[in-house]
């Protein structure tokens, strides 16, 4: 199946590794080229490289807490490609901890990155995609179900999940798609850090994996297969909609 992404261009954040590095892998597979952002400028450059170099792929150093890295994603991605034709808004997961003891600075950390980050994000590529362009935003399971010990993203995804939801009513009208994709027990780096926060992590990773109906974690690259498909013009009808890549751990429909 061509998924049409020959030479389209995308920002994929969040993205020098993880759920972001493994969704701008499969994109430029399928043809596309992508701009990278994240903190570190050498984890950047070691993707930008792996994913054949400054023709396919280039890295940015930029912080979604950053008011001006969002223009300066979308912009660099047409100085450098010439075009514009989508975003992956990925953010790094809160701290963990329960509601009742995480404290005011980190809530409005968080609100400042996850939230309002993305937010800064989705509108900058709004102001610049056509017809025919996707905003996507990698959330989470807590998006429909509370994670224990995740009160933080409890609290700020599933808000985040219906301005996604709004923004796809509002940019329908200019043939702009926006989706939001529910990772759940993908084996990240980040997944393996919260399940060693249990006294014992391989029966923390053991009594998740029972809990999923396939038995096990997710792959990155599955994650990866499935982001660069909503994306892609293969899914042109698909918008406002939450995309759980789950292995059928959440129970609602």
């Amino acid at each position: 199946m061509d998924l049409g992404l020959q030479d389209r261009v995308y920002v994929v954040t969040g993205a020098s590794r993880g759920l972001g590095l493994a969704a701008a892998r499969e994109l430029v597979a399928d043809g596309a080229r992508v701009v990278l952002t994240g903190r570190q400028q050498d984890r950047l450059d070691a993707a930008a490289a792996e994913l054949g170099g400054p023709d396919r792929a280039v890295g940015l150093v930029a912080d979604n807490g950053d008011e001006a890295a969002a223009e300066r994603a979308v912009a660099t991605a047409v100085e450098r490609f010439g075009r514009f034709d989508g975003i992956l808004i990925s953010v790094g997961g809160p701290a963990a901890g329960p509601v009742l003891t995480t404290g005011d600075d980190t809530w409005r950390g968080a609100f400042e990155t996850v939230f309002l980050g993305a937010l800064r994000l989705a509108r900058a590529a709004a102001g610049r995609l056509a017809e025919g362009g996707v905003i996507a935003f990698v959330l989470s399971s807590s998006v429909r179900e509370p994670i224990a010990g995740l009160g933080v993203s409890n609290g700020l995804r599933p808000g985040l999940g219906m301005a996604a939801k709004s923004l796809a009513n509002e940019l329908g009208p200019r043939g702009i798609r926006v989706l939001g994709l529910l990772p759940a027990r993908i084996d990240t780096d980040r997944v393996r850090e919260l399940d060693s926060l249990a006294a014992d992590p391989a029966a923390a990773r053991a009594e998740a994996s029972a809990r999923i109906p396939l038995g096990r974690y997710g792959t990155p690259e599955e994650f990866g297969r499935v982001a660069a498909f909503a994306l892609s013009p293969a899914a042109s009808y698909l918008t406002g909609l939450m995309i759980p890549v789950d292995g059928g751990a959440m129970h609602g429909l």
